[in-house]
């Protein structure tokens, strides 16, 4: 393959995001990556002629099979599955899929950010997946054009890189010398923006004790939630958004810049929290700050039944379920006393699998 460009991260972790020209299925052993992202239509993995699925087939690898095989399904929030481990009999310069289904949640410029939400959860279990690769995703066979892919793609590559993501290298790359010239053009223009806005992202202050994590179905338990909090602790500070993300966009900074500014993240967890674009990268991106940082940060509120992710259901949690002003008030009681008060710590217990 043929480097063709390269954006470097300005977060704390570095990483970069890079441009090739070159076949994703005739790769170099070194230009070999840990993790290949395909796209497909929902449930459909017909090795159509042109298409990487099919280019992939033709070199023996049936995503068909391994979609009857997955190792973790995350389509319902994330619009990703992730493969099983493959055979290195199979000869190939990768080792698992993730196959992008976009039409599963929506335009694939509104979600093409999915693949990097996903890959928070992934990352969490497979610390090993160091480098991705990925052509100009639902460009082939779904047929949008690769200005419009790519610019959202960027965008939603180096949020999370500057937000510590753990990956080393993303690699984008164009088939066509057509594409490619196409695509280098708008990552040169996005490269320029990109080094001419922003700060290094440093180590922020905690200029809050909580920031809370919450669906707005569920803004009545919060507000008993937010008032147990200060009748525990009058002088607590705690940011409480309550602003959606734009249809497209990646993130909002004002947000997630607060996420950084505070000592502990309550995710209210419940079905709706889990339908929430919002709450999810709320919650990755709290993730992602604990594993940096090596604290504890995440204060998970299990507040509904739901199915939460596997990655999720690795925390202590306070059991609020369903709802329970009571015991939402007794989780306020643990939350100051983690936050150093006073008190008994936190009951540690396990979101049932």
């Amino acid at each position: 393959m043929k480097l063709l460009d390269s954006i470097r991260s300005r977060g704390n972790r570095g990483g970069c995001v890079e441009l090739y020209q070159g076949d994703l299925t005739d790769v170099s052993a070194r230009d070999a990556f840990d993790l290949l992202v395909v796209s497909a239509f929902p449930d459909n993995y017909v090795p159509t002629y042109g298409s990487l699925i099919g280019a992939l087939d033709a070199k023996g690898l049936s995503v068909w099979r391994l979609a009857h095989a997955k190792e973790l399904d995350l389509r319902a929030a994330f619009s990703c599955w992730l493969s099983s481990a493959l055979s290195p009999r199979e000869g190939l310069p990768f080792r698992r899929i993730l196959c992008f289904e976009p039409l599963v949640r929506g335009h694939p410029a509104e979600v093409v950010g999915d693949i990097f939400r996903a890959l928070a959860p992934i990352l969490a279990e497979h610390a090993d997946l160091r480098t991705i690769a990925l052509p100009l995703v639902a460009a082939g066979d779904q047929g949008y054009p690769a200005a419009e892919i790519l610019s959202p793609l960027l965008d939603a590559a180096l949020h999370w890189l500057d937000q510590g993501l753990p990956l080393d290298r993303i690699k984008i790359v164009a088939y066509s010398q057509r594409s490619a010239d196409e695509a280098a053009a708008i990552f040169a223009q996005h490269k320029a923006r990109y080094q001419q806005t922003g700060t290094v992202r440093a180590a922020a202050r905690a200029d809050y004790d909580v920031f809370i994590s919450y669906s707005r179905a569920n803004a009545p338990e919060t507000r008993v939630m937010e008032q147990a909090l200060r009748q525990q602790m009058p002088e607590i500070r705690i940011f409480l958004d309550r602003n959606e993300l734009d249809v497209g966009c990646a993130w909002q900074p004002a947000i997630f810049e607060s996420l950084d500014r505070c000592s502990k993240v309550v995710a209210m967890l419940s079905p709706d929290y889990l339908a929430s674009k919002v709450c999810k990268e709320e919650f990755n991106i709290a993730w992602i700050r604990s594993r940096e940082t090596d604290q504890d940060i995440i204060f998970p509120v299990y507040l509904y039944t739901a199915e939460l992710p596997t990655y999720m259901r690795y925390r202590s949690y306070v059991d609020c379920r369903e709802g329970s002003q009571t015991r939402l008030a007794e989780a306020s009681r643990h939350l100051v006393a983690a936050l150093g008060a006073a008190g008994p710590g936190p009951p540690v217990s396990r979101v049932p699998r």
